[in-house]
């Protein structure tokens, strides 16, 4: 006669539940330090004025207003720069993902003389300071009469987000095994054809999170925004300076002006969210 015996479920042990409880207060931690900044700048941007520059500021909001996001609103022409900022984001995404994607497909699935020698400049080039190459784009730039012009500056951005989306695309197209193209084509479909329908919709979570960073890398750069185009054709990061004068710099409508210029890059992280949590982790581990 033997006797039915169930395992009960085991208890974490008390190291575990310490060893637990770090890391928990450890992303609390990092959560209130990324986050308290962006908080901060709403705050300030719905507190009154004289509020924003009092040298005993509280935590906690002690009053709400709209007046600075009209004073932002007034400054300065603001959907003018928003809307130049979105012609150079989205035009920087849709050819560095066209562009990128080709030549990461090329340097992942075909093998040809001086392969590795461009991998190694895709990565070299990522790791040049931008600010020393303002003068040579410059330069550059008013030779082709590029400069001052929207054009001029989609090209300038490109050099730099261009090998990011190459390097990123070709991690998330070697995770793909290559047996399923080859079974499409033996299915009758053509290189082509077993692209567009395998591999494609396999990629389409990592190129929408190379997207998403290629944008967000586009619309906050300020640097080349500032030096390469007149104050006619500003963008919108460009266009937050109009708040600092001689007289001093108005705070709290600034922190409007962010707050405003934050809601694109929000809107869209929640339309794609699901897309981009799923293409970070599709290049972590090789399949």
């Amino acid at each position: 006669m033997s006797a039915l015996t169930t395992d009960a479920p085991r208890r974490p042990t008390g190291g575990r539940k310490k060893s637990k409880l770090g890391w928990n207060l450890v992303g609390l931690l990092v959560f209130l330090v990324v986050g308290f900044p962006l908080y901060w700048m709403v705050d300030t941007a719905f507190k009154p004025a004289k509020d924003a520059i009092d040298p005993d500021p509280s935590l906690l909001p002690t009053g709400i207003t709209l007046d600075n996001f009209r004073r932002a609103l007034d400054i300065a022409d603001f959907w003018g720069p928003v809307g130049r900022s979105l012609i150079v984001s989205l035009s920087v995404v849709v050819i560095g993902i066209i562009v990128g994607l080709l030549a990461a497909l090329a340097i992942s699935r075909f093998a040809f003389r001086g392969r590795k020698i461009v991998i190694v400049g895709i990565l070299a080039v990522q790791m040049v300071p931008l600010v020393s190459m303002i003068i040579p784009v410059f330069l550059l730039l008013n030779d082709l009469d590029q400069y001052d012009k929207l054009s001029g500056l989609i090209i300038t951005y490109l050099t730099f987000i261009l090998p990011f989306t190459v390097w990123t695309l070709r991690g998330f197209i070697v995770n793909i095994p290559k047996e399923l193209e080859e079974a499409a084509m033996v299915d009758g479909c053509s290189r082509t054809g077993a692209f567009i329908r395998v591999v494609f919709p396999l990629l389409a979570p990592g190129m929408v999170a190379t997207s998403v960073y290629g944008f967000i890398q586009a619309w906050n750069e300020y640097l080349y925004a500032l030096m390469l185009l007149s104050q006619e054709h500003q963008t919108a990061t460009v266009w937050l300076g109009n708040f600092t004068t001689k007289h001093g710099t108005e705070y709290a409508p600034m922190m409007a002006g962010a707050t405003m210029m934050a809601v694109p890059i929000v809107v869209l992280f929640l339309l794609v969210q699901r897309k981009m949590a799923a293409g970070l982790t599709a290049g972590a581990v090789k399949g």
